[in-house]
C-alpha cells in the first residue's frame, strides 16, 4: 500500500485512489472481504460479468455497503444499470467494450497505446494498463514489462495504474514509472 501511495503522490493525481481492487470470483472467493481490508479512498471494481444477474446483483450490494462503510469508491465494470442500481460512483469499462463516449466517471482498460488514445477520446478519468508482469489472471499472456509501462504513462493524457503481476515486490519497480496507482487481484487477498 506503501508504494501505491508513493507513486499517487508522485504523480500528482491525490484526487484519484492510489490503489485499486478488482473481483475475479475465480480467485478472490470473497471479494467483500478482501474490500473490508482496503484502506479508506481506495477503489473496488465489480467485474464477474459471467454471473447471473441475481448473483451479481447481490454481489454488487454486498460491496456497495462495504464501500459505504469503509469510505471506498466501487465501479461496475460494463455495466451502467447495475452501477446505477447499487449506487457506484460510475463505470469500468473493459477495452473491447469502450463506450464511443463513457457517461459520469469512468475508468478503462488498456492494454496498448492506440487502446489509450480511445480511453482519452472515449473521456474515461483514468485507464487501468495491463498486463504489466506475468499474471495468474493470464498465465503466459505477453507483458508489458516496466520500461515500456513507464513509456506508455509518458504518452497517456490519463492517469494510469500499473495492472498484473502486482505485488509489494513487483510494485516497488514501478517507482517512478509515473503511474497514478495500482490496481490487483492477488496482492490484496488478504
Amino acid at each position: 500500500m506503501r508504494t501505491a501511495q508513493r507513486l499517487n503522490a508522485a504523480s500528482g493525481r491525490r484526487d484519484l485512489p492510489p490503489l485499486i481492487l478488482l473481483t475475479d470470483r475465480w480467485r478472490l472467493a470473497d471479494p467483500a472481504a478482501a474490500a473490508a481490508r482496503l484502506p479508506a479512498g481506495s477503489l473496488v471494481i465489480l467485474r464477474d460479468g459471467d454471473l447471473p444477474g441475481a448473483e451479481r446483483l447481490a454481489l454488487g450490494r454486498r460491496l456497495a455497503a462495504v464501500a459505504a462503510r469503509r469510505r471506498l469508491g466501487l465501479l461496475v465494470a460494463g455495466d451502467a444499470a447495475l452501477a446505477a442500481a447499487i449506487g457506484a460512483r460510475g463505470c469500468h469499462w473493459p477495452e473491447r467494450r469502450l463506450p464511443v463516449r463513457v457517461g459520469g466517471f469512468a475508468t478503462a482498460a488498456a492494454h496498448s497505446l492506440a487502446a489509450l488514445r480511445r480511453a482519452e477520446r472515449a473521456g474515461a478519468a483514468a485507464v487501468l494498463l495491463s498486463p504489466v508482469l506475468p499474471t495468474a489472471s493470464h498465465p503466459g499472456a505477453p507483458t508489458l514489462g516496466p520500461a515500456r509501462f513507464a513509456a506508455l504513462v509518458r504518452a497517456s493524457r490519463l492517469p494510469v495504474y500499473a495492472l498484473g503481476g502486482i505485488d509489494g515486490r513487483s510494485a516497488r519497480r514501478l517507482v517512478g514509472s509515473g503511474a497514478a496507482g495500482l490496481a490487483a487481484i492477488g496482492a490484496l487477498m488478504g
